[in-house]
């Protein structure tokens, strides 16, 4: 199978927001401006609705939290209203930047289609949550699963439930671990993705790095999905897993120029355009002593020097050597192919 591309051909950056704003709407939206001047593509959320989510007995997955007595109050917590939601996607939409969020539960799915999302995001730990899955592709509309807690068999048995054509699904290589080490980022996992499914592959990195989303990019990964956080010290379960504002920028940046490179190959066997620089620094050969006619040239008369054009290359000594001067020759003088015999 052939891996598809996005439709024009750009490789898709993704922000997550997830869990940073910590329940400030208010520092939610101060993310959304922040991220606008940084040339992603989307921005993406974590719909969480806790009682339709979470039970008493869940546990925190990193015990950070000193304002939450359970795992069920910071999804509360964490919570925001249809309108607050609507509020946001708006915001997004304004920056010029898609609205994207992962539902982590039916009544989240029900919630984002009621705001009319475009497509949606599966995350890692629901890439096995058939109920929703099914809400979901009934919706009609295009799916990306996350697949780090996800075997190959694992990930054929979801493509095969949703049963999608490839132009609608999309998989991205994901290690569950914040942060990922670079040991456990799975690289190659990338293009062993596209050979078996056919699908565009991504990779969604929790490294708090920008060096594995510029290698995926290399290895011809689709799309791209890291955390943000203002600070990596701020408080949260993700931020010491997550890029900064300037870490964006230079994410971008970087994937934009690879982008660029990738889609200009250079043909080595063409070097036409370096025909001005090889004149400027090549170098000709030259005699360093007069030179009488009837002399054999010696490897010890020779100099080389710059400009190439001027003579005889300096690439082509081994043909000079042992040859007779037609004529006296200047010392410094350029040597020319018609002022020497035939050997």
């Amino acid at each position: 199978m052939t891996a598809l591309t996005n439709k024009n051909g750009k490789i898709l950056i993704i922000a997550e927001i997830a869990q940073a704003h910590d329940g400030s709407l208010g520092i939610l939206h101060s993310y959304i401006d922040a991220l606008a001047g940084t040339g992603v593509d989307m921005v993406k959320f974590q719909t969480h609705i806790a009682e339709k989510e979470s039970s008493e007995y869940e546990v925190f997955r990193v015990p950070f939290s000193y304002a939450d007595k359970t795992r069920y109050d910071y999804w509360k917590r964490m919570s925001f209203s249809p309108d607050q939601w609507a509020g946001i996607k708006k915001h997004c939409e304004e920056k010029g930047m898609e609205f994207l969020s992962s539902p982590f539960s039916v009544s989240a799915v029900k919630m984002l289609e009621g705001l009319g999302v475009k497509r949606y995001k599966i995350a890692s730990g629901e890439t096995g949550n058939f109920l929703m899955l099914d809400y979901v592709k009934r919706t009609g509309k295009e799916i990306w699963l996350s697949t780090g807690m996800s075997s190959f068999g694992d990930i054929s048995r979801t493509v095969e439930f949703i049963g999608y054509p490839p132009e609608k699904l999309a998989l991205f290589q994901c290690s569950t671990a914040y942060p990922v080490k670079a040991e456990m980022v799975g690289l190659n996992v990338i293009p062993e993705m596209k050979k078996r499914f056919g699908l565009r592959t991504g990779l969604s990195d929790h490294s708090g790095e920008v060096y594995p989303s510029l290698a995926a990019v290399s290895l011809g990964a689709d799309l791209i999905e890291c955390h943000a956080v203002f600070d990596k010290d701020m408080f949260g379960p993700d931020s010491k897993a997550s890029l900064t504002i300037g870490q964006f920028r230079e994410l971008v940046k970087g994937i934009r120029f690879i982008e660029r490179m990738m889609a200009n190959p250079v043909d080595k066997d063409d070097s036409s355009v370096y025909s001005e620089l090889k004149s400027m620094f090549g170098k000709s050969l030259s005699v360093n002593r007069d030179m009488k006619k009837g002399e054999r040239v010696r490897l010890a008369d020779l100099d080389d020097r710059k400009p190439g054009g001027r003579g005889i290359p300096s690439g082509d000594t081994m043909k000079v050597i042992g040859r007779t001067v037609s004529k006296d020759i200047k010392k410094d003088s350029f040597l020319k192919e018609e002022w020497l015999y035939e050997k």
